[in-house]
C-alpha cells in the first residue's frame, strides 16, 4: 500500500499526529439512490424528457446535481434546460429529501467509533439538498466541517475543498482521510495528498472505484475504525 507522506509536518517534529477523517455522503454513508432517482425523473417528467431506471441514474450520480440531470436529459450542462432541470431537481428533492434514504452498512458504527477525531463531510451535492438530508438523517456525530457542492470555487475531484477542510481544522492536507465510494472522492485525495480510502458497496461502480486506486479499498465502513486506528499507531509509533 502506498498513500501520501507528510513532507514536514508534526510527524516530522517528533509531535503526536491526528487524522482528520473526511466522509462522501451518496453512496458512502448513506443509500440515496432512490430519492435521488425520484427527484431526477420528477425534473425529466416536469421539463418533456423521458424518465429514466434508477440503475441509470444512479450511474450519473457524483458530479452534482446539474451534471446529474444533464447526463440524464442528454442535454448540455451550461443549456438553458439543465437550468430548468436543475431547478425542479432541487425543488422535489429538497422536499423529499430522505422519503427512501437509509444509513450504509457500518456508517452509524464508524462514525461513532471516530467521534474522538476531527469529522468532515465533502459532498459535490448541492448545499440545499446537503442541509435536508443531514437535517432529516439519524447520524449519532456532527461533522465539523461540510463542504457541500457549489460552496467552493471547485468541487471534488479538484483538491480545493480537501484543502478547504483541512484548513478549518487545522490540519495539513496530508493528515486528512477521504473516505468515498467514487473516482471523484479518490482523485480528490490523491491531488491533496490526502489518504485515501474506497468504500465498496456504493453508489458508483465497483470498477470505477477500484481503477481509482484508492489507498485502502474496504468492502463496508466496518472496517474503516480499524484501519485509522492502525494508521494512527504507524504515525505515533
Amino acid at each position: 500500500m502506498a498513500f501520501a507522506q507528510d513532507p514536514g509536518g508534526p510527524a516530522r517534529l517528533g509531535l503526536p499526529v491526528r487524522l482528520g477523517i473526511v466522509f462522501d455522503l451518496d453512496g458512502t454513508l448513506i443509500d440515496s439512490r432512490l430519492d435521488i432517482a425520484h427527484a431526477a425523473n420528477y425534473a425529466l417528467a416536469q421539463n418533456g424528457f423521458f424518465c429514466l431506471s434508477v440503475d441509470e441514474i444512479a450511474s450519473y450520480v457524483g458530479d452534482g446535481a446539474r451534471l446529474l440531470v444533464a447526463r440524464a436529459a442528454r442535454v448540455e450542462p451550461s443549456s438553458p434546460e439543465a437550468d430548468r432541470l436543475v431547478e425542479s431537481f432541487l425543488e422535489f428533492y429538497v422536499a423529499h429529501p430522505t422519503d427512501h434514504t437509509t444509513l450504509l452498512p457500518g456508517a452509524r458504527e464508524a462514525l461513532s467509533a471516530l467521534a474522538h477525531l476531527p469529522l468532515a463531510l465533502c459532498t459535490n451535492k448541492p448545499r440545499s439538498s446537503t442541509d435536508a438530508v443531514l437535517a432529516n438523517l439519524p447520524l449519532p456525530v456532527s461533522f465539523r466541517v461540510v463542504v457541500a457542492g457549489g460552496d467552493l470555487a471547485k468541487n471534488k475531484p479538484d483538491p480545493l475543498p480537501l484543502q478547504h477542510i483541512a484548513e478549518k481544522l487545522s490540519l495539513t492536507t496530508p493528515e486528512l482521510v477521504m473516505v468515498g465510494d467514487g473516482p471523484q472522492d479518490i482523485l480528490c485525495a490523491k491531488a491533496a495528498a490526502a489518504r485515501s480510502v474506497g468504500v465498496e458497496g456504493g453508489i458508483l461502480a465497483h470498477e470505477r472505484l477500484v481503477a481509482s486506486q484508492p489507498d485502502e479499498l474496504l468492502r463496508s465502513l466496518f472496517e474503516l475504525p480499524a484501519l485509522i486506528e492502525r494508521w494512527l499507531a504507524s504515525a505515533n509509533g
